[in-house]
């Protein structure tokens, strides 16, 4: 949950049959509006170590 707007995050992954079509999802939905607000579409990076 988002602490400002106690509003649900709302990510989720997916997994795409090959790299372009990963690309072209990506480039189709990434920006665009769901339910008022903007979507972000990216591909999945390896968690960060925190410190």
């Amino acid at each position: 949950m988002d602490r400002m707007t106690n509003r649900s995050k709302g990510f989720g992954f997916v997994e795409m049959a090959n790299d372009d079509e990963a690309e072209k999802a990506i480039e189709m939905f990434n920006g665009q509006e769901l339910d008022g607000r903007k979507v972000i579409v990216n591909e999945a990076r390896p968690l960060e170590k925190r410190f």
